[in-house]
């Protein structure tokens, strides 16, 4: 298991290559790719007792360092590259993700215990898939990037669907949705699929749904 989770170093890296080809296409798909390793692997480490079997070898230090190369660092640069941002703030947009990042990854609290993330857990790689997939404005796409990372110091809950156990099946189905949807979308960019369209928007309001209900739940 713990091959299957280095592997996201490799798709990582296919992916950093993919920036310096000039190809967001690529780029976005490979993140995806590793994306979908990093939802899958904790599971399986749990299933097959990896712990149990190398004592010595942190999983959870190997899964942090590849998820903050895949899900901030590598998005970073790649809305530096290939997002347009108000002239002069294209270097301050990836130091606020990569230092919002960072607290993030070293919030002990970063889960809470129903496995809800508390906080923004810097999934710049999916906010770099809808900035490219929706083309915004310049400074509204600088002003959700100040946004997001002032989510990251706050008690908002964020959907884990591989972890929360509440409507689990459905969480999953919904997130393998988004994925599809969202590989179409960037495929076709900018000629985007009514079919895909839609299913990414109700993928997209399911999930800010539940991030907005398990909030309010705590806050009342």
């Amino acid at each position: 298991m713990h091959i299957f989770t280095a592997s996201g170093v490799l798709l990582g890296t296919m992916a950093l290559l993919s920036l310096i080809d000039n190809n967001p296409v690529a780029c976005l798909l490979w993140l995806g790719a590793a994306m979908m390793v990093d939802g899958f692997d904790g599971t399986l480490a749990r299933k097959y007792e990896v712990k149990t079997v190398l004592p010595h070898f942190d999983g959870s230090t190997l899964d942090m360092v590849i998820d903050y190369l895949t899900w901030a660092f590598i998005p970073a640069l790649f809305i530096y590259f290939f997002i347009e941002l108000p002239p002069n703030f294209e270097l301050l947009s990836v130091f606020i993700i990569l230092l919002s990042s960072m607290f993030c990854f070293c919030n002990v609290d970063m889960k809470s215990q129903d496995n809800y993330f508390v906080g923004f857990p810097a999934a710049w790689n999916i906010a770099a898939a809808y900035f490219y997939i929706l083309d915004l404005p310049p400074f509204i796409t600088f002003a959700s990037i100040v946004f997001l990372a002032i989510l990251t110091v706050t008690k908002m809950k964020f959907l884990h669907p591989f972890r929360v156990r509440q409507f689990m099946p459905l969480n999953i189905a919904i997130t393998l949705l988004w994925c599809a949807c969202t590989t179409s979308l960037v495929l076709s960019s900018p000629d985007h699929t009514a079919w895909a369209l839609w299913g990414w928007g109700i993928a997209s309001v399911y999930f800010i749904g539940m991030c907005v209900w398990r909030t309010a739940q705590e806050a009342f």
